[in-house]
């Protein structure tokens, strides 16, 4: 078979030079982005400038604009904003503002511009961009330039990067700082709700997001709001009383508090604003209820980047470089995007116009093709949401004679209680009787099982925190799926799931009770499940690592050359290490899937002996738990000891069971929710698909799925198919996407290393790109 792999040490940045700006308003992890550019910049042997306060910078010129350095960038990954600046420019809206930006950048030899910022700020480099060979003509005449040098620098590449806290650019499921403007929300929702509690009372809060409702609908899909308000969904008319009604039926059910989340930009059909004032009045004057209005303001564009976005802000950064490199002078400005988990490259101004296209259709009322026209990350929120807040009173529920059980198998993962809760109430919603199982399969056997699980008496399933797999109780888990007439099993855990779920469809030959409709949902912070890129919980345990991360190296500020060495959790499995290596800009990160040796351990050694010579005197080093039988932490950390003496020293550092615990992340909150959504509605098709002759029988492969994430699309794949993909003695998928991203923290962190790029460098058009993929996230 032909080898199509393509390697990026074929592209040089040799007597290139590229220029990185930060525009419009500010979004954590801009300086990420920033810092990747840099140093892949540097590492491929371009020259790399930063243009400080954005397009008023490069009309300036002077020392707006300053080649970096590899250390220039040290220590801004964690920082919220952007270190090089941002300013609205006015000058660059002008034809003579654009001349002397040209100017400028020709001065210095750059015809390379990696421009972050919205739609604005990308439209504006698309623009200078076209008009680039007439200002350099301009400049030439009057004598500011040489014809030589004109043709030198004739073209003008451009890439851009989504840098907006709203997520309100099409043709991206994320733009760089929205995860992070969720963090503050749902901290703030958190906090008030304990307060709300405590008197009973209704808050209204605003987010912000402009015109667009991304930022509300999702952190009102993450907290349980009971009512959120949209630009891209106004409520129908008579919206008032329905919500009222809500609000009062939801007291009614004993429930202290009430929750309304109000987008910025919302509106009712009339395109009239709708503000927290007036959701306030409404719900005192009809319902009398004590009501708080909180306006989060710009605390959202604030504090530290999540470590989705610096992730996602050095991927990006990264391939925007890649783009830069293969530019020719006729390639379009391109944008680089989030499509599922893949970068991908998109021409900017479809793009750009798509957008647009958006406001316009709000504007003319046509808000159903306004929400596809957002895409369908948007889209698929959106319908989540409204499946989820479905309100019929009992009797106006569907009725189905099926029972599906709901169960947790394995260790503990933020985010499994949000899985519950969706599958529960989108259950409900289409008919069935759900059951709750306590502890597991060990649970199960005893039957430990709660009838009829009301969508507002959603408590919390006990997790089973023991490996015991249904094999040992097969026997007395069949006779409880009889005694309960249990139709369809929902499983939501990690590999010990996983396994749990052969051993049943292994069953089925000896005992019918398991010929029912199975799904499991991946939950587990190791990331270890084949059939899925990414798993419940592993969001919220990459923060947390990520977070101590930053702490260990802030508390080595006021000490020079100092290593730590973090021992990270994930079994066998390496994502931990590796993905937080990336986020938290560690020098090296040793797993079991990247075998490694002494020689290595010198090499690593040496590298940050060599480090401590520059202004960057602090090394990062993590390790995963079984990355090695005989090189454990506390060897590693005696052998760094001992070598980097004189030089360096050393601490060590165990995160343990910390990865687990905490509040889960929007990420997690809003990923459990969507794909238990979906998992409950594939059981519905099942059941009544093998519904024959009274009673369910299912014993086809298709039954007994794995509803997980591959590149771009949710996909339910049947569990015996995974097997073979799967290596049981590690506990570990044979192949796994994230091994790709280590070459990146080795760049960026300054080692020599190889990097597939087969994936890079296909521009691709938007139109087709919304066409496939549509049941993805």
């Amino acid at each position: 078979m032909q080898d199509t792999k393509k390697f990026f040490e074929n592209l040089s940045g040799a007597g290139k030079s590229i220029g990185v700006l930060t525009s419009g308003g500010d979004a954590q992890g801009m300086n990420a982005a920033v810092r990747a550019v840099v140093r892949m910049g540097i590492y491929v042997g371009a020259k790399v400038y930063f243009i400080h306060e954005g397009y008023q910078g490069m009309v300036d010129g002077g020392d707006n604009i300053k080649e970096a350095s590899w250390e220039s960038v040290s220590s801004m990954l964690q920082v919220g904003g952007t270190v090089i600046g941002s300013a609205r420019c006015k000058d660059f809206r002008t034809h003579e503002g654009r001349l002397r930006a040209a100017l400028n950048l020709v001065q210095r030899g750059i015809t390379n511009l990696c421009v972050i910022g919205g739609d604005g700020s990308l439209t504006g480099a698309n623009l200078f961009r076209e008009e680039w060979s007439g200002l350099l003509d301009e400049l030439v005449q009057s004598g500011q330039i040489s014809e030589e040098a004109a043709q030198t620098h004739s073209a003008l590449h451009i890439v851009g990067m989504v840098g907006s806290i709203d997520n309100d650019f099409c043709g991206t499921d994320m733009t760089i700082g929205t995860d992070s403007a969720l963090h503050r929300i749902i901290e703030v929702v958190d906090a008030i709700m304990t307060t709300a509690q405590s008197h009973q009372r209704t808050f209204v809060l605003e987010v912000m997001g402009r015109h667009c409702g991304y930022l509300a609908l999702v952190s009102a899909l993450a907290c349980g709001a009971d009512w959120v308000l949209i630009p891209e969904m106004p409520p129908k008319d008579g919206w008032e009383e329905q919500m009222c009604h809500k609000l009062s039926e939801n007291r009614a059910d004993k429930k202290r508090l009430n929750i309304i989340i109000v987008a910025e930009g919302a509106i009712d059909q009339n395109n009239k604003p709708i503000t927290t004032e007036l959701i306030k009045d409404l719900v005192v004057r009809c319902l009398g209820f004590d009501t708080r209005v909180t306006i989060l303001g710009h605390v959202q564009r604030g504090g530290t980047p999540s470590a989705f976005d610096r992730i996602l802000a050095s991927r990006m950064g990264v391939e925007a470089v890649l783009a830069l490199l293969e530019a020719s002078p006729g390639t379009p400005a391109c944008v680089v995007s989030l499509c599922g988990n893949q970068a991908v490259r998109l021409p900017l101004m479809e793009c750009v116009q798509m957008t647009q296209e958006v406001q316009k259709a709000m504007d003319e009322k046509r808000f159903e093709e306004a929400v596809k026209l957002r895409g369908r990350s948007f889209e698929n929120n959106l319908n989540t949401y409204k499946l989820l807040s479905h309100h019929k009173i009992d009797a106006e529920l569907p009725r189905s004679s099926f029972n599906v059980a709901v169960l947790n198998v394995g260790a503990p993962a933020a985010g499994m209680n949000a899985a519950v809760r969706s599958a529960v109430r989108v259950g409900i919603t289409e008919g069935h009787t759900l059951f709750a199982v306590n502890d597991g399969f060990e649970g199960f056997s005893k039957g430990q099982v709660i009838i009829r699980w009301q969508p507002r008496l959603c408590e919390t399933l006990q997790v089973c925190i023991w490996t015991t797999l249904p094999a040992k109780h097969i026997d007395k888990i069949a006779e409880q799926m009889r005694i309960h007439n249990i139709n369809a099993l929902l499983v939501i855990g990690g590999f010990e799931a996983f396994e749990s779920l052969l051993q049943l469809v292994d069953a089925r030959s000896r005992y019918e009770e398991f010929c029912v409709p199975m799904c499991m949902l991946p939950a587990t912070i190791s990331n270890n499940v084949s059939g899925t890129d990414l798993s419940i919980g592993t969001d919220t345990s990459l923060n947390a690592i990520v977070e101590t991360c930053d702490r260990i190296k802030q508390s080595a500020s006021g000490t020079k050359r100092r290593v730590f060495i973090i021992e990270t959790m994930g079994g066998y499995c390496g994502y931990l290490a590796t993905v937080g290596g990336l986020a938290a800009g560690a020098d090296a990160a040793y797993i079991y899937e990247e075998p490694f040796d002494i020689r290595d351990l010198q090499s690593n050694v040496e590298h940050l002996t060599e480090k401590m010579k520059t202004s960057i005197q602090r090394g990062l080093v993590l390790r995963n738990e079984n990355c090695s039988e005989n090189y454990t932490t506390d060897f590693i950390y005696q052998l760094y000891s001992e070598e980097g003496k004189g030089v360096f020293d050393c601490r060590k550092n165990v995160l343990g069971h910390m990865q687990q615990g905490g509040a889960p992340s929007p990420f997690d909150r809003n990923f459990g929710t969507k794909i238990a959504a979906k998992a409950m509605q594939w059981i519905s098709k099942k059941l009544k698909e093998f519904y024959r002759k009274g009673r369910v029988f299912a014993n086809t492969e298709d039954s007994a799925c794995l509803l997980g994430m591959r590149r771009r699309a949710l996909v339910f794949q049947p569990v015996i198919q995974l097997k073979d993909e799967t290596d049981f003695v590690h506990r570990i998928p044979k192949e796994q996407w994230w091994l790709r991203l280590r070459p990146l923290m080795k760049i960026l962190a300054k080692y020599k290393t190889s990097y597939d790029v087969s994936d890079s460098g296909q521009l691709e058009h938007i139109v087709r790109l919304r066409a496939k993929d549509i049941s993805a996230i």
